[in-house]
């Protein structure tokens, strides 16, 4: 069952982030790029220490977030020396979302811990298939989809998400396919929906900092998912209501992911429980490092 039934005949017309036109040229290491008449000076990824370098860690946030859902995760790693990227997920669906992601990891060298929340599980999923620097995959309280399926359909697999369409509000978009739109969760739902037992201060300005995924996401299959040969691990709130834990446990335990399950943490539990969440994420990196 899907939740919404958006043609999808045309990929999303509008870019989140648009870059302007750049020359780039060096040789070696440095590279130089120009904007608008001002250049500036790029390092190019250096190669790889051959002495077991610790793996690089590349978080993605999912719908209705954006990377500063990691703060609390980003300096807990950051500390115990590993290098950290939070790129910004476009939210524009799985036509595009993973060849984004692909693109970025190109540009890291060495291996790398490569970790999804909620709908950016099913980004990371196809984003490391076939990727041979993706050494571990992290889903926290993510969506880890099967070839063909989609999230609308995983959501609602199980009883009780609030993922409804009452408790979405729908934005139109520049460039929309007919029926496309972007989706926000509503304010007044996003605390018991997203950020359940979070201080009001903190859900008031998650809610209102969110980003929209539009609907086309819902309704976009699956490709191979990478978890058929990277060792995965899995955080699950048990007080998750976006996606039921019922299903994110059904997930992780098809794809053999290593499972913890977090005690009364909400979905956006590396908000809630940031301490647990990078214990599980070095647990990923030591493993196979």
């Amino acid at each position: 069952m899907t939740l919404f039934k958006n043609p999808r005949s045309h990929p999303p017309a509008r870019l989140r982030t648009k870059l302007a036109a750049a020359t780039i040229a060096g040789i070696g290491a440095i590279g130089a790029i120009t904007f608008a008449g001002t250049t500036a000076v790029v390092a190019s990824p250096q190669p790889a220490s051959t002495t077991n370098p610790k793996p690089s860690v590349v978080l993605v946030h999912g719908a209705w977030g954006d990377s500063a859902n990691w703060n609390e995760v980003i300096l807990r790693l950051q500390a115990d020396g590993y290098t950290v990227y939070a790129p910004p997920d476009p939210l524009q669906g799985l036509d595009y979302d993973p060849a984004y992601l692909r693109d970025f990891l190109d540009t890291i060298s060495g291996p790398v811990v490569l970790v999804g929340h909620s709908y950016g599980g099913a980004v990371i999923t196809n984003a490391a298939t076939g990727d041979a620097q993706v050494k571990a995959l992290v889903y926290v309280d993510g969506f880890e989809p099967a070839a063909g399926e989609t999230i609308g359909q995983l959501v609602t697999a199980q009883p009780g998400t609030c993922v409804v369409p009452a408790n979405l509000s729908l934005v139109p978009y520049p460039g929309a396919p007919t029926g496309a739109a972007d989706a926000y969760v509503k304010q007044s739902v996003f605390a018991n929906c997203m950020a359940n037992g979070l201080s009001p201060a903190v859900t008031g300005e998650l809610a209102a900092t969110q980003h929209p995924l539009t609907t086309l996401a819902l309704n976009q299959p699956s490709g191979t998912p990478a978890w058929l040969t990277i060792p995965s691990w899995a955080a699950i709130g048990t007080a998750d209501h976006a996606i039921p834990p019922a299903e994110l446990k059904f997930m992780a335990t098809r794809a053999g992911s290593h499972i913890t399950m977090v005690p009364n943490a909400p979905h956006l539990s590396m908000v809630s429980d940031p301490a647990i969440i990078t214990k599980i994420i070095l647990e990923a990196a030591r493993a196979t490092s």
